[in-house]
């Protein structure tokens, strides 16, 4: 597929998410009230506000990078959903969640320096993210892959930034 189309067919997918799921995704939290959209928020309190990150927002804790992707800098994050961390056996959890070097070199390699759009990802081949490895793009079927991850939600803006929403939790190797 051309990167003509393939942006093309990205933009359409984006618009079609972004009206499916309209401007709650950003708002909506898990108790049910909404707070109002808005890229003001950071990349951590957007992920909180949107209720389906939980596990994701729990892990940043844990591992010390809430500052980190509150700060000033710009930084792209492929986020993996509460039902991606659901596919991760329980035992490889429990063992990332007690070692804490372990857990920050899997969540650094969601995170990518600078605001990268969907736009800006589908032309690369890879990108290196904050744990010094790189993480594949490919475009297959008009979906793109973040390595065996599909993005189901691009460009979710945040003030420091962009979450691109995963279906998988991405490991090192």
């Amino acid at each position: 597929m051309s990167t003509k189309r393939t942006i093309s067919t990205l933009a359409t997918v984006t618009a079609v998410a972004v009206a499916a799921v309209g401007p709650t995704f950003a708002s909506a939290r898990s108790d049910g009230n909404a707070a109002p959209a808005s890229a003001k928020q950071d990349i951590v309190e957007t992920a909180a506000a949107a209720g389906n990150f939980d596990t994701l927002t729990a892990l940043l804790k844990k591992a010390g990078l809430v500052k980190t992707l509150r700060g000033e800098g710009r930084y792209t994050v492929f986020a993996p959903t509460d039902a991606a961390f659901a596919k991760v056996p329980k035992k490889t959890l429990n063992a990332l969640a007690k070692d804490k070097t372990k857990l920050r070199a899997v969540l650094l390699y969601h995170v990518a320096k600078g605001k990268l759009t969907a736009t800006k990802v589908v032309k690369r081949e890879s990108i290196k993210t904050l744990n010094g490895q790189r993480v594949r793009v490919h475009v297959r079927h008009g979906n793109v892959y973040i390595n065996r991850a599909r993005v189901v939600t691009p460009n979710v803006r945040a003030s420091n930034g962009v979450i691109h929403v995963i279906n998988r939790v991405l490991i090192p190797r």
